[in-house]
């Protein structure tokens, strides 16, 4: 593989990484808090997250899809860059 896709797929899969972290952490912190960034971190993440949490049962009030989400980040960066 090109060593500019591998360097864009590591790029592309620590932003993501970064940006789910921003989420949890976010949430923790100012669940209710608004603001142009926190929106763009929540539009960003959402398309990942939101089909894990349906996949997942529910854990009465604990969201496991960041987690999740990470793991399988790393995973699929790992299987294209192939190592």
């Amino acid at each position: 593989m090109p060593p500019l896709l591998v360097n864009f797929i590591q790029l592309l899969a620590l932003v993501l990484w970064v940006l789910i972290l921003a989420r949890v952490v976010v949430s923790w912190i100012a669940p209710t808090s608004g603001g142009p960034l926190v929106a763009f971190i929540y539009q960003v993440t959402e398309p990942l997250l939101a089909p894990i949490r349906r996949l997942l049962p529910s854990t009465g009030g604990l969201d496991l899809s960041p987690m999740i989400a990470i793991l399988l980040l790393g995973v699929i960066a790992r299987l294209l860059i192939g190592g």
